[in-house]
């Protein structure tokens, strides 16, 4: 009887259509389901406990699942408090959100409007889709992780699909950038902002922005591994760009890299200044050929 009466409760609060409930109730080990208009289910919130005051149900170990016609979606944290004014679902402690297409999403606070369907926070964000790490200092992002922006100190790591141990590192790309990084994995592409630097192997890239062009999948390829491209088709520097390259230096107004084919294109005044080896101690006192 007791969880009949949350549930009543808990699908009123979550359409918004409560108010002027009594503080102090609790309720423990709950488990919630809301279904659409065809019957089919669309989510499910359990807790363990559930204390519910005017303005703010506070619950403890929340599993939320939002259940899609592309993906499902899992939402965990040890503790949430839901605002029956604004409709915000905040989350606190051990927050972790998986998706049934391999993202992961791990923070320490995260604010979910449930309505929009998006995610916000302010702290220490870590997010995994396939073979691509990102970190960084504050997120925006829908809910089903498909579109991620990071806010700042981001660092992003590529690494290599389907690589043996001997070529990993050789590979590997990380690249980082003061902020704002957006990635929108349905249109295949990633866009570094401010201070971006590139490092793979032998080469570093330097640039105001940098557009990370993802391959795009077929979509027999994505109905059968059911994840978006994450192999890289080119990597596009733009503003204020330099290159390192083993003991050459070159700068331009943009940059088209290709790292499958190993290939650097400059554009809008391209520059070349080559230090010979033989000549490493002089270059590194001034002596220095362009050209």
């Amino acid at each position: 009887m007791k969880r009949i009466i949350f549930f009543l409760f808990f699908s009123l609060v979550l359409t918004y259509n409560i108010t002027g409930q009594e503080a102090g109730q609790n309720l423990a080990d709950f488990n919630l389901s809301g279904f659409s208009d065809k019957g089919k289910k669309s989510w499910e919130i359990s807790g363990k406990s559930a204390d519910i005051f005017s303005e703010i149900v506070k619950i403890k170990d929340l599993t939320a699942r939002l259940y899609r016609d592309e993906e499902d979606i899992e939402l965990k944290a040890k503790e949430a408090d839901f605002n029956k004014t604004s409709g915000f679902l905040n989350l606190k402690n051990d927050v972790l959100i998986t998706t049934t297409k391999g993202a992961t999403l791990t923070t320490k606070t995260l604010s979910w409007d449930r309505t929009q369907q998006i995610i916000s926070t302010k702290d220490r964000v870590d997010i995994q889709r396939e073979n691509i790490i990102a970190s960084a200092l504050g997120a925006f992002a829908q809910t089903d992780l498909k579109k991620v922006n990071l806010e700042k100190a981001v660092s992003v790591q590529i690494n290599p699909k389907d690589s043996d141990v001997s070529n990993f590192e050789s590979n590997k790309i990380t690249i980082t950038c003061d902020g704002p990084m957006e990635i929108d994995y349905e249109k295949n592409i990633a866009i570094f902002y401010n201070n971006v630097k590139v490092v793979k192997e032998d080469i570093q890239i330097y640039s105001d922005r940098l557009d990370v062009v993802f391959i795009k999948n077929t979509p027999k390829a994505e109905q059968a591994t059911n994840t978006y491209s994450t192999q890289i088709k080119n990597i596009i520097a733009s503003g204020n760009v330099r290159i390192i390259k083993g003991d050459n230096v070159s700068f331009s107004n943009e940059a088209i890299y290709e790292p499958q084919d190993k290939k650097i294109i400059l554009k809008g005044s391209p520059r070349l200044i080559i230090y010979p080896k033989e000549e490493e101690l002089n270059a590194a006192s001034g002596d220095k050929r362009s050209y």
